[in-house]
């Protein structure tokens, strides 16, 4: 049986929908298919790969990505924007899709101030991430793995 195919977006696919994948990956195994992408796709932040590394979690083979590298190639069951911008532009229709869901997470990317507090807001973004991960897939995946339906599109 094939796993759900689930795709995060945000504006650059450099830190939330980046995060929003690496901890799907990592706390849901091989039940879904996870891939992010941004609708205006950027650099992948170091920032994000250093906060992801605290937390146990290595993306040095992430990349960002487009949305064009997806759409009309990957069938996508689960869509998730992370950010108003995505939420807004990412197109409506895609092969496969049962669930459009919007997550809003501030753009740790857009933090200033010294070093030490810039990455401080990325490791809240990135716990906050995790944590609607976590409540996402206690009620997506039932008690045998598999996942449900979800809310519809």
């Amino acid at each position: 049986m094939s796993r759900p195919h689930v795709l995060f977006v945000c504006t650059h696919n450099s830190a939330r929908s980046q995060m929003a994948e690496a901890w799907l990956r990592h706390l849901a195994g091989d039940r879904f298919e996870v891939r992010s992408a941004g609708v205006e796709p950027g650099v992948l932040h170091p920032l994000t790969v250093q906060v992801m590394r605290e937390a146990g979690i290595n993306m040095n083979d992430h990349r960002a990505k487009g949305i064009s590298e997806f759409l009309g190639r990957w069938n996508v069951n689960y869509l998730i924007t992370v950010c108003d911008r995505a939420a807004q532009s990412c197109p409506t229709a895609w092969p496969g899709l049962v669930t459009r869901l919007h997550w809003f997470f501030t753009d740790p990317s857009s933090a200033t101030g010294t070093d030490e507090q810039r990455l401080e807001v990325f490791r809240r973004v990135r716990d906050e991430i995790r944590r609607q991960i976590e409540t996402w897939l206690s009620e997506t995946v039932d008690a045998s793995g598999a996942a449900s339906s979800g809310q519809r599109a």
